[in-house]
């Protein structure tokens, strides 16, 4: 089974026609009644005094081209299984349906299926009597030598000159002029990483070259022209834009269209949009459409870059106002705007200072999460992604080379605390290094505010548990910090009390079945049963440190 959602795959696309139908933006959208294996949708405000503009072909390249059906654009939108053009018909019968005295203009993409199809329902409606003309759409720039081009994303390009001049009240000569004035202005090149997945082929019959990439693919999953090595946006970019340019006349203002062809993320489809405003092609470019999936080919890894040349009336008519969900207005090509940032920063301004005993402080705790690094991963292995020793131990070495090379101001305790929270959050990452920038960030802002060095921190663990989300018992580090601080808070000086309290917190955590916070969190309790939290314990073992180093 191909990777593809769907029900019944022989309702596939009946389900895709209802879908986009109920989500029309403008409820201007109905499926003709009619046999059951003929897909037509058809603007509900028909009027058949005005040309109608037809189109249509194999389904899988939405949201062309029931998305391009409402006021300015298609008048009905014929609709095949996947990859399939409508039969003979169908097409006849969305001619019958919507055409009145003022003719149909029939637009196809240059497949042999569609233009079989179309030009023989054409035959048949002018043998009843109706006016048809038919324009073929063949973009491609791939192959210059094949003398019928395919038909890509610039068809609907076409669609919106036609159905413009349809939408005014033109007469079925302006309207095929102008759609014949806009085929010869439009040129189009694909590119892929990969083909696309078929629903319901059991086999995998994606293609794709590793490192590389197909130029000059078209819209069924086809090979292209050609293999490039690189999948670099800017290297593919560069040469379409190339390809195009060559193909373009040299002169007269340019539209682009950015055409995800169904695979590509958004993403991707930015990056991309950006490279080709910086191409050489930008020069020449009034008008940009896209990015966004126009003309996909299911789920397609790739895109394609469509030129059109503007002449007044062309522009006039993409420029005009739709009622149709899948279309995008043209947007103005123009540079990335910025706006000057006049912000204090929020870097700490500091003077390095001594303080003897700050300075023990710091050396006692840093060199003692350094040697734990080894022990502190291993604990988290058990519970965790094994990392949580390295974290820390990161911060550690960070400030240790602060406090080495004189650089920490150890006589201001509030800036030294700012410091180390702007540091953490550097060297730690992960959210490890933002709770504990927030611990010492708050505890700093406590001490500017007058709070002696025990409340700042207790106020620092505040705010780092309304942040971080975590409480006292839910296995974490708060477990060994809330139980020492409340214990210096109340024996002010007493570290090895502070000590007690952090170890009996730590061993809580072996005994904990559920953690409330972090990756353990997701964990049963057979995994946690038995193993202490890896950040408890470097508290307990800090605290140990503090209390058992010498005194000078």
């Amino acid at each position: 089974m191909s990777q593809f959602f769907y029900n019944q795959r022989e309702n596939l696309v009946n389900d895709a026609i209802e879908g986009a139908i109920i989500a029309s933006p403008w409820n201007n959208l109905a499926r003709l009644e009619t046999d059951p294996a003929i897909r037509i949708v058809v603007r509900r405000d028909l009027v058949k005094s005005r040309v109608a503009v037809i189109s249509g072909g194999g389904a899988g390249h939405e949201p062309a081209h029931a998305g391009f059906v409402g006021k300015g654009m298609l008048t009905a939108a014929v609709c095949g299984d996947l990859f399939a053009s409508p039969s003979v018909d169908a097409v006849l019968t969305a001619i019958q349906a919507v055409t009145g005295d003022a003719g149909c203009l029939l637009i196809v993409k240059n497949y042999t299926g569609d233009r079989l199809n179309f030009g023989l329902a054409a035959e048949k409606a002018r043998r009843l009597g109706y006016k048809v003309e038919m324009v073929i759409v063949g973009d491609d720039i791939s192959l210059p030598d094949n003398k019928h081009p395919r038909g890509i994303a610039g068809t609907i390009l076409v669609h919106k000159v036609a159905g413009y001049f349809a939408e005014i009240g033109s007469n079925l000569d302006t309207v095929t002029r102008e759609a014949h004035l806009a085929m010869s202005r439009v040129f189009s090149l694909g590119v892929a990483l990969a083909s696309c997945h078929l629903p319901g082929d059991p086999q995998d019959g994606v293609r794709h070259f590793p490192g590389k990439a197909e130029l000059g693919m078209g819209i069924h999953g086809e090979p292209g022209a050609s293999v490039v090595d690189t999948q670099n946006s800017a290297e593919l970019v560069h040469l379409m834009v190339e390809k195009l340019s060559a193909a373009l006349p040299a002169t007269g203002r340019l539209l682009l269209m950015l055409n995800n062809l169904g695979g590509g993320s958004v993403t991707e489809m930015a990056i991309l949009t950006r490279e080709l405003a910086s191409s050489s092609l930008a020069s020449r470019c009034d008008w940009l459409i896209g990015p966004a999936p126009l003309v996909s080919a299911l789920d397609m890894k790739g895109f394609s870059i469509t030129a059109m040349v503007m002449e007044e009336s062309v522009e006039k008519a993409l420029l005009s106002e739709v009622r149709t969900a899948g279309w995008l207005p043209p947007v103005r090509l123009r540079p990335q705007t910025t706006l000057p940032c006049d912000i204090k920063s929020a870097r700490v301004a500091y003077t390095p200072s001594e303080d003897a005993q700050v300075a023990d402080y710091i050396e006692t705790v840093t060199a003692t999460l350094s040697d734990l690094e080894g022990c502190l991963n291993a604990l988290d292995a058990k519970v965790g992604d094994g990392d949580t020793g390295s974290t820390f131990a990161a911060g550690a070495r960070e400030i240790a080379r602060l406090l080495h090379d004189h650089q920490l101001p150890l006589a201001q305790l509030e800036t030294l605390c700012g410091l180390i929270g702007e540091r953490l959050t550097v060297v730690m990452g992960g959210s490890s290094g933002v709770l504990m920038s927030i611990f010492f960030t708050a505890a700093g802002q406590a001490i500017h505010e007058g709070k002696p060095v025990v409340a700042a921190l207790q106020a620092g663990l505040a705010q780092m548990k309304f942040y971080g989300g975590a409480d006292l018992g839910d296995r974490t580090l708060i477990d060994a910090l809330q139980p020492a601080l409340d214990a210096l808070a109340q024996q002010p000086g007493d570290l090895d009390a502070a000590y007690r309290a952090a170890q009996a917190g730590a061993d809580a955590t072996s005994h904990a079945t559920k953690a409330n916070a972090g990756r353990a969190s997701y964990l049963n309790s057979d995994s946690l049963a038995g193993n202490m939290d890896p950040g408890a314990h470097a508290i307990a073992m800090v605290f140990k440190a503090l209390a058992q180093r010498p005194r000078g």
